[in-house]
């Protein structure tokens, strides 16, 4: 672990936190903002958690989407999604939905912005497909969208892509399974589903990410979803301070240095305010 120490000069040590605190939630909570005003490099992952007081439904949560509607999930699994066009059809109602509410950034993601500000943010992977980060004014280059974006539609055989819009006012006007414009493919979100590789390129953005911080914030991921989640191991073998917020449990709080519970858009701005 001390390897970590040695390649970056000055970032905070593992030495100095203890694994499980016995401490009452208020010391751990301000133990973690210390370590955040310490740190030099801070990576950020984000999961469905930091959304859900923005309107956007978690999936695996005791309230998410999957745990309510099984059948759901078909949606999201890439073999379903091309050789059923029921599926599709649900999936098309399913985003006309999501994107007609009036859904914004919450406290939580502007939290991050102002970590972002601070120059402590060294990237910011998040699961989340719903462009929220970017639109609360963090910087494109130092978000990774790991798993897509659903602002963008895209052609499964010439790979077109366009804003969602456009093909959500298709469906608006009653093609309830557009097809390309271009070449007649099937069209779907420009997000990573099930059964889907990821982009090679951003995972070794992300690993780069753990491997150079000295402080991971996984933030309303229940980290089960991999290769992403294994960032997170990676960044404390690394020799990283790693810190879990999260309402629920997750899989990997015994490797974390610290874990809160809570609200995320009431923990994250106490936490990364640079007014204390």
């Amino acid at each position: 672990m001390g390897q970590g120490n040695t390649d970056h000069p000055g970032r905070i040590s593992q030495d100095d936190c203890d694994v499980v605190f016995p401490v009452d939630a208020q010391q751990r909570f301000n133990t973690v903002k210390n370590w955040i005003a310490d740190a030099v490099r801070v990576t950020v992952l984000t999961g469905a958690g930091i959304s859900t007081d923005s309107g956007i439904p978690d999936f695996r949560g005791p309230q998410g989407l999957w745990t309510r509607d099984p059948e759901a999930e078909k949606m999201a699994t890439i073999d379903n999604y091309m050789s059923d066009p029921q599926v599709r059809k649900k999936a098309w109602q399913w985003k006309l939905e999501q994107m007609g509410a009036e859904r914004e950034p919450n406290t939580g993601h502007d939290a991050l912005v102002e970590l972002e500000l601070s120059g402590k943010l060294l990237a910011l992977v998040t699961q989340n497909v719903d462009g929220f980060h970017q639109q609360a004014g963090n910087s494109a280059d130092k978000v990774i969208e790991i798993h897509g974006t659903m602002r963008e539609a895209i052609c499964m055989d010439c790979g077109d892509r366009t804003d969602i819009e456009t093909t959500l006012d298709r469906v608006r006007a009653g093609e309830l399974d557009p097809a390309c414009p271009l070449c007649e493919g099937i069209l779907k979100s420009a997000t990573i589903s099930f059964g889907q590789g990821l982009v090679e390129e951003d995972l070794a953005r992300a690993q780069r990410a753990a491997l150079d911080c000295d402080l991971l914030l996984a933030i309303g991921s229940t980290l089960m979803v991999y290769p992403i989640a294994g960032i997170v191991p990676t960044a404390r073998e690394a020799g990283a301070i790693v810190v879990i917020i999260n309402a629920e449990a997750t899989g990997m709080d015994e490797i974390a240095h610290a874990v809160l519970r809570g609200s995320i858009s009431d923990l994250l701005p106490r936490l990364l305010s640079v007014r204390g």
